[in-house]
């Protein structure tokens, strides 16, 4: 009896388990964001179906209002899409300075976003692109662009704005590809 009873409670309580590890796929639920540089996966097929991606890259965090660089090693349920121009998923930690679960959109559905866990590596700088090629530079330094440039994607504002013409011989170019502006100083 005693054991029955022990199962049918375990039954019961099993479903709840579920719901509580469940991830939450709302993006306000995710106040910090992450910019995605480059990644080398390793996609993982069952019955012809994609079934899970693993792999490692590098991105910037943005948290705070302060721009961080990162090396990540990465499990998902799909491919790690990387981030177009100056696009951000949003992000939160699952485990503070150690771990982060991003948001992507789910093809096809909009609306609907998959979560991505980054095992990370904080760097004391940040990643940029330069003609083409993977570069880094000061946090500082790329705050400053940032304010210049009035770019704060953790507030919305997820494109640089042109305040000028480039000049020639700028160190630089804007950290991400997309529109012309005037480069961070190096």
């Amino acid at each position: 009896m005693r054991r029955l009873l022990s199962l049918a409670l375990l039954t019961l309580l099993m479903p709840l388990a579920g719901v509580a590890r469940a991830e939450s796929h709302n993006p306000a639920d995710y106040p910090l964001r992450v910019h995605v540089f480059n990644r080398s996966q390793t996609t993982f097929y069952h019955m012809r179906q994609a079934d899970e991606a693993k792999g490692e890259g590098r991105a910037n965090l943005f948290e705070g209002g302060e721009p961080k660089g990162i090396d990540f090693q990465f499990e998902c349920d799909h491919k790690l899409q990387t981030s177009s121009g100056f696009e951000t998923y949003p992000a939160k930690w699952n485990k503070p300075g150690a771990e982060l679960v991003i948001l992507q959109p789910e093809f096809g559905k909009p609306g609907h976003y998959d979560t991505c866990h980054l095992k990370i590596m904080m760097k004391d700088f940040v990643y940029v692109m330069r003609n083409g090629g993977m570069g880094t530079e000061p946090s500082a330094a790329y705050k400053q662009w940032m304010t210049v440039h009035q770019y704060d994607p953790e507030h919305g504002k997820d494109l640089p704005i042109q305040t000028g013409p480039p000049t020639a011989g700028a160190a630089g170019a804007p950290p991400a590809g997309g529109p012309p502006a005037a480069a961070p100083p190096q």
